[in-house]
């Protein structure tokens, strides 16, 4: 009754070793705390304590919770293979394929929340270079961090920063200005003129940032 359950255990099993492989042998992963900016390296020296491995400050603290998480659940695979769930599990349950079904889209929507709070909070398992500033990143007193990084990634407002170019182009203002990362609030008010590219709607797309920036008076970024 529950050996599909163990079946899709087992299968993410697979991939959680697949990225710890990748991470250790086969090129590495990306680092966003790297020297230079960010860079792709090989993981070398994992955490397998379970003391440390819950702080998730690095990319040694990721790869091993894959670990642990990896051989939790080759032994929940096997064992729900191998036995029978028990007497009051079979009257409590439903036991069909809709149940399943019902069950897994739970289990999904529980990892979807957990991976919102990642996202938002953490840039070590989710560099902002792809999903966006993180919330500590979004705030006034680090903006211009971001400023640099787009020039240097070359992005343009229309597009934002990978997967959530359409997320950020949806987040706008009524007055067209731009909302940095759905921090809201903290922008609107502000008036320095080395964030009015960014402000801007009008901004051509087919123009990196650095064009932009190029027209900004130098005294306006000696202030910061």
């Amino acid at each position: 009754m529950t050996t599909i359950l163990g079946i899709h255990l087992i299968l993410l099993v697979l991939g959680a070793f697949l990225l710890v492989f990748k991470a250790l042998y086969f090129g590495g992963v990306y680092d966003t705390w790297a020297p230079g900016g960010g860079d792709v390296r090989k993981i070398t020296n994992l955490t397998l304590s379970p003391r440390w491995i819950v702080s998730v400050d690095d990319l040694e603290d990721i790869i091993g919770g894959h670990v642990w998480l990896g051989s939790i659940c080759i032994l929940g695979g096997i064992w729900h293979i191998l036995t029978k769930p028990f007497a009051w599990d079979r009257c409590a349950l439903v036991w069909s394929g809709e149940a399943y079904l019902s069950y897994s889209l739970a289990a999904i929507s529980v990892f979807g929340f957990i991976a919102c709070c990642f996202v938002w909070f953490n840039n070590t398992a989710y560099p902002s270079e792809f999903y966006g500033p993180a919330g500590p990143e979004a705030s006034q007193a680090q903006a211009f961090t971001f400023l640099v990084r787009d020039q240097r990634l070359g992005a343009n407002v229309g597009s934002a920063q990978g997967p959530t170019g359409l997320g950020k182009y949806l987040m706008r203002f009524p007055t067209r200005e731009v909302i940095f990362g759905g921090e809201t609030m903290r922008f609107w008010d502000l008036r320095a003129p080395w964030l009015e590219p960014l402000t801007q709607f009008h901004i051509n797309p087919n123009q990196s940032i650095r064009s932009h920036f190029n027209k900004i008076p130098a005294r306006s970024i000696q202030v910061l």
